[in-house]
């Protein structure tokens, strides 16, 4: 398993940051080779459980992840929100959390552990890399996108 962190600082205020970043299905248009879909009913909430399927040719397989922590931000104040992988393949956790920045912007912080279920401890670094540039191209561009 391995750790990263991710922070951004985007010109955005914190209920739009947060919506672009926890809807789910848009995930799908930013990592590659990934479709995602919500399984549960809306909206979202504790218990909530999101599927990203990733996919290369008959290769394929899901990572299953439940809501654990569903915090939006309201009044101003901080948003929080957990995911625990369920999948068997992808273990770990991810969490995604907005709060006000300088100048009217939002302060996304993106903390993830994640393990591939088989691979050895010595290709962690190699994991860590792959996962902080994937993750890292999929928060710019939920950003970025309205």
């Amino acid at each position: 398993m391995v750790t990263f962190l991710l922070e951004r600082t985007a010109p955005l205020p914190l209920d739009e940051a947060w919506r672009r970043l926890t809807e789910w299905p848009r995930h799908g248009d930013v990592v590659p080779l990934t479709r995602v879909t919500v399984v549960t009913p809306p909206p979202t909430a504790a218990g909530t459980v999101v599927v990203a399927r990733s996919s290369l040719g008959p290769l394929s397989f899901d990572d299953r992840m439940e809501v654990t922590v569903w915090d939006p931000p309201a009044d101003g104040g901080p948003g929080r929100c957990r995911l625990e992988k369920r999948g068997r393949v992808v273990l770990g956790w991810a969490e995604i959390e907005v709060r006000p920045g300088p100048g009217g912007r939002t302060r996304v912080v993106w903390r993830e552990e994640i393990g591939v279920r088989f691979l050895p401890a010595p290709f962690d670094p190699a994991l860590r890399t792959a996962a902080r540039s994937v993750f890292g191209r999929a928060v710019d561009s939920l950003l970025r996108r309205p």
